[in-house]
This record gives C-alpha cells, sequence and structure tokens, in this order.
C-alpha cells in the first residue's frame, strides 16, 4: 500500500497542514489506487484525474493551507450532486449532459475546506433503488465481488471501502447512505434534517433527503459532518449538550423487530444487535431491549414519498431514455400525487409516536440491513417489482428514520460467519433530531471496543 493510500482523511490533513507531503503527491497515490482497483468495483461514474492534480496544485499555494480542516484530502462526490464544471448523470441516459455552472453548496464547502474532488461516485438511476447499478455500470462490494454496493450511494461507499479515497459524500432519502455502508463495511451518516444542506431533486421526495458523510471511522465522519454542516472546526466527541455525556451512562434501546410484517431478519444480524448491546453495557451504559412501535402504515407512508419524488424528479427527462422500471416508479408516483397520498399528517403523526418512545431512551439500536447484499447484477434491466421486492426484503430499517427526520448512522459490527467471504455486519445507531454527535460519540467508543477492519481486502490482488 502507498504511503497515504488507507491513512485517515484526520491524518492526511494534517501531514498536508504540516508540510510533510504535498497534496499533489497525496491526490496522485489515490488515482493510482483507482486506476488499479476499480475497474473490478465500479465505484466511479468518473474519475476527474486531471482537474484534481491541477487543484492540488493550487492548494499547495494557499496562504491558509495550514488552517483547512481537509487540506489535501481527496473525496468522492455522488453523481446527484453539481460539480461545477461536470454532467451531473444521476445515473441516467436520459439526464443532460451539459456541465454544471456550479458546485453544489456541499462540494463547495468541500473546497473550501481544502479537499479536492477527485471523482464522480456511481448511483442507479436517478438514485431509485437500494442498488448501485445503470447503463453506467455495476457497483460492486469489495468485500465480496459477487455482491452489489448496495444503493444509492453506493458507489462512494465503495470507492471508501476499497481506500480509493478516505472519506466521500453520499445522500439518504430511503437509506441510500447507510445501506450501501453496510454492504461496503464503512460508517455512513444521515445527518437529520436541516443540519447539512440538501437540496436533492424537486423536493428531495418529499424532505426525505440528506446529505451526509461516509467514512471508514468515527472521527472522519465527524471531520466531513462539521465540514457539510458549515465549514466550522469539528466538535470533540461527547460534546454535544444532548448527549447525557455529564449527566451519566445513556439510556440504550435495542430493537431487533423489522418495521415490515413477515420480513425475517438474518439470525446474525440480530446477533451483531445484540453483541453491540454488550459491548456498550459493558462500557456503562443502560441497555434495554424495547421494540420500537412501528404503525402498519409506516412502510406505505415512506414509500408513497419515494413513488412521487421519483415522478418529480423525472420530470421533464425524455420516457424513452428511462428504464423501464423507473418509467413504472414514476408512473406509480404521478398516481399517488394524483391520490393526494403523501400527506404531512403522517409525518407528524409518527414523530409523535416516536417522541413517547425516545422520552424513555436516548439512543436506539437496531440492524441495518434484514439480510446481505443481493448479488451483483444489472438489476436495472429487471422488472419493477422484482427490484422493489429485493429493496424491501434486504433493507427495510432505514426508511422510519427518513419519514420521521432523525439523524441514523450505519456502523460496522463484525463479519457475518456463514459465507466464505468475510461479508460486512452492520448495525443503526439512532438519535432524535440534534444527536449527530451523539451518534458519532457512541460510534467513537464502540471503535475503541471493537474495532473493525477500515478497508477492505485489495481486489486487486
Amino acid at each position: 500500500m502507498a504511503d497515504w493510500v488507507g491513512r485517515t482523511a484526520g491524518e492526511i490533513a494534517g501531514a498536508v497542514q504540516r508540510g510533510e507531503v504535498t497534496p499533489r503527491q497525496v491526490v496522485a497515490e489515490h488515482l493510482a489506487r483507482i486506476e488499479r482497483v476499480d475497474p473490478r468495483i465500479g465505484a466511479f461514474r468518473k474519475v476527474l484525474a486531471e482537474q484534481a492534480l491541477a487543484a492540488a496544485d493550487r492548494l499547495a499555494d494557499r496562504d491558509d493551507l495550514a488552517s483547512l480542516p481537509l487540506a489535501g484530502v481527496p473525496v468522492a462526490v455522488k453523481d446527484n450532486l453539481a460539480v461545477a464544471g461536470e454532467a451531473t448523470r444521476n445515473g441516467s441516459a436520459a439526464t443532460p449532459d451539459t456541465p454544471a455552472p456550479a458546485d453544489h453548496e456541499t462540494v463547495r464547502r468541500l473546497r473550501a475546506a481544502g479537499a479536492v474532488v477527485i471523482g464522480l461516485t456511481a448511483v442507479p438511476e436517478l438514485c431509485v433503488f437500494g442498488t448501485t447499478d445503470s447503463v453506467f455500470g455495476t457497483t460492486r462490494s469489495p468485500w465480496d465481488l459477487s455482491r452489489s454496493s448496495g444503493g444509492s450511494s453506493g458507489g462512494s461507499a465503495a470507492a471508501v471501502a476499497a481506500a480509493m479515497v478516505p472519506i466521500a459524500v453520499g445522500n439518504d432519502g430511503m437509506g441510500s447512505i447507510r445501506i450501501p455502508s453496510a454492504n461496503c463495511g464503512v460508517l455512513g451518516l444521515k445527518p437529520g434534517h436541516g443540519l447539512v444542506p440538501a437540496d436533492l431533486g424537486h423536493d428531495g421526495w418529499s424532505g426525505m433527503s440528506e446529505n451526509g458523510p461516509i467514512a471508514t471511522c468515527a472521527a472522519d465522519a465527524r471531520l466531513l459532518l462539521a465540514v457539510l454542516a458549515g465549514g466550522g472546526p469539528a466538535p470533540a466527541a461527547g460534546t454535544d449538550p444532548a448527549a447525557r455525556a455529564e449527566d451519566g451512562p445513556l439510556r440504550i434501546a435495542l430493537s431487533v423487530r423489522c418495521p415490515t410484517a413477515g420480513i425475517p431478519v438474518d439470525p446474525q444480524l440480530v446477533a451483531a444487535v445484540r453483541d453491540t448491546g454488550r459491548h456498550l453495557a459493558g462500557a456503562g451504559h443502560r441497555v434495554i431491549r424495547a421494540e420500537v412501535p412501528y404503525p402498519w402504515w409506516l412502510g406505505a407512508a415512506s414509500v408513497g414519498r419515494w413513488l412521487a419524488g421519483t415522478a418529480d424528479d423525472a420530470r421533464g427527462l425524455h420516457p424513452q431514455l428511462l428504464n423501464p422500471r423507473t418509467r413504472r416508479h414514476a408512473a406509480l408516483g404521478r398516481a399517488v400525487t394524483r391520490a393526494g397520498l403523501v400527506r404531512q399528517a403522517q409525518r407528524s403523526s409518527w414523530q409523535t409516536q416516536l417522541d413517547r418512545f425516545f422520552a424513555q431512551y436516548d439512543v436506539l439500536i437496531t440492524p441495518t440491513l434484514a439480510r446481505p447484499a443481493p448479488p451483483a447484477y444489472r438489476w436495472h434491466t429487471r422488472g419493477w417489482l422484482g427490484s422493489v421486492l429485493s429493496n424491501m426484503r434486504y433493507a427495510p430499517f432505514s426508511h422510519p428514520w427518513n419519514l420521521a427526520r432523525w439523524p441514523a448512522l450505519a456502523l460496522p459490527a463484525g463479519h457475518h460467519p456463514d459465507f466464505a467471504a468475510a461479508l460486512p455486519l452492520s448495525v443503526q445507531l439512532v438519535a432524535p433530531p440534534g444527536g449527530e454527535q451523539r451518534l458519532l460519540a457512541l460510534a467513537a467508543e464502540l471503535e475503541e471496543r471493537r474495532p473493525w477492519p477500515r478497508t477492505a481486502p485489495d481486489p486487486a490482488r
């Protein structure tokens, strides 16, 4: 492994700030890594090699280099966020190939913090489904190339897991940060509403979608979140006033009940939740088994927004250039909108129920997924129903927190013992609004007590 490939973002930024390495050297090593391993993984829709090296050279001349929190750090950006001078294809042949005139606000903040945008990561068409495959290719988990990286931030999660970049930006409307982070064995945080600028599609699937960090460790996730949320210095672990750090141990609920009735949960994912609880109990927290009171209508409320949001995002695109399952999804979304099935009362009712539940708890832990990732396959060539059923069976735990607009984090939790490949296990941590730092503090605590391999074995070997 090269000197700077595989290092954390914090380590790279510190070395660049101290003059121990140049931004160009860091970027060049990561570009070489991408060239060597990405042909087998498919994490990038487009690698911005020349642009990144030029940006690294400009960065080296900045007078404030020593103060930039992401000085010289290569970062990948999901291909539904505008990067100036590049087309935003959003996984679709129907989107225009005209260059974006300006950066999305999150990209602007990354550059202002000293990060170097090294490429645009792959997504499924319009970021609709939970596997990353499109006319631009199929993205695979670096842990097992026969399995999907997940979606829709599958390219971002795979790039981080394969050490092609130390950090990446994703977004999450029904689990699109947490699902691929779980499949790829990395940490992914969906912030609560309003912390990070969203500006995703028409209205972010009725306000369910948020931009957030994907990283290999809690410290890097905290660092990237601070930049995305406004560019200030990253708060230290445990400094969130809601984190109860000064008031004593956290009250942590463990719940393994699936939000969708009838979907079985892999016993190893249940065991990962309980093992996480044992570690936290050993750290002095109060851990209680307490099942979340998911209402029967919750899935329909989330799916209605998912469908209607796709219809909005597909408006103005040539329908014949969309793949058939996306056209079907958008058509159903138009029907949902006409029927008035997306209602604010659904979100308000769910938030009220959660307020009652969380009156007794500070953090909830659930499985991130219900089963391991599906095969890496050109799912976009199959029918709509097969894709939806696959998504529902393997990733039912994420959507409740998009509907609620609460922060939720996917965290590595070991590896599945029933497969020859080291398939990652993952748990989901949820907190009430404003609890992002609480979640990251717990993630750091678990990382210390139960460390995980930050990157996958080299897929090119």
